[in-house]
């Protein structure tokens, strides 16, 4: 009897600790630009207890680059800050099915997500060929 209570009451703190390591959740959709007009995207933020920002960034019915005009060979994903220079945060692979998903973790409250088609996928800064944004305010 009393293992059976240790062990439901065991479960119970480990479900608690599961949930608390993320304090709040929320979704930003993404709005698309000219270029892709059919594409829609969504930004997945979870602040965590120790301050870090998980993201979740995932688009669909995005044409893949080779398909734009101009024609490109990646997408990339910048988190950009009021007054700082944009922040690579990797390449967003589009599977065939249009569809695409990167995650990061960021300590960033108020900042811009930006996804641009790009030449060259290790570029320091991003091209003028905006797909999709969306704003951050944590």
């Amino acid at each position: 009897m009393k293992r059976t209570i240790f062990s439901r009451l065991a479960l119970l703190a480990g479900a608690v600790l599961a949930v608390a390591s993320v304090a709040s959740a929320k979704t930003y959709h993404m709005t698309s630009m000219t270029t892709v007009p059919g594409a829609a995207g969504e930004v997945n933020v979870a602040k965590e207890k120790n301050g870090n920002i998980q993201i979740d960034v995932s688009v669909i019915h995005l044409a893949k680059p080779g398909m734009l005009t101009p024609s490109a060979t990646s997408y990339v994903v910048w988190f950009e800050e009021e007054g700082s220079q944009p922040q690579s945060q990797g390449q967003l692979k589009i599977g065939d099915d249009l569809k695409g998903e990167l995650k990061s973790t960021t300590t960033l409250n108020n900042f811009r997500v930006i996804i641009t088609a790009e030449t060259d996928s290790q570029t320091k800064s991003p091209s003028d060929q905006v797909v999709l944004r969306a704003t951050v305010q944590e």
